[in-house]
């Protein structure tokens, strides 16, 4: 049973990763393409790390000081990145600059992106 349950987390961590990047690269705002990889990717890497501490347990091994320092590292650094990152944009104002050209040109010749 601890097999399949190993499995169903490392899957659902996967699914996580997977929605994380997919976010990242589909979101169009700076500050959802943020928000996207600190929660959604923060989410699956530690369950990738969770499943992979049970998995030596479940071998009777001790659990490898790596994954834990991993998983340590990344639940102390991706709140503080994503929040360095939120407060250089808002200091920079990225929410009232100009659209980066050749983004959204459909406008005036009757062409749709897609």
């Amino acid at each position: 049973m601890l097999p399949f349950a190993l499995s169903a987390l490392l899957l659902f961590g996967c699914f996580f990763i997977l929605v994380g990047a997919l976010g990242l690269v589909r979101l169009s705002d700076f500050f959802k393409r943020l928000h996207a990889p600190t929660k959604a990717s923060t989410l699956g890497v530690g369950c990738v790390l969770v499943c992979s501490v049970a998995y030596h347990i479940f071998l009777g091994e001790d659990p490898q000081p790596r994954e834990l320092l991993i998983t340590v590292f990344l639940f102390i650094t991706a709140p503080v990145s994503a929040h360095m990152m939120a407060k250089a944009a808002l200091s920079l104002m990225m929410e009232s600059r100009p659209e980066v050209p050749g983004e959204n040109q459909d406008a005036g010749d009757g062409k749709q992106d897609g």
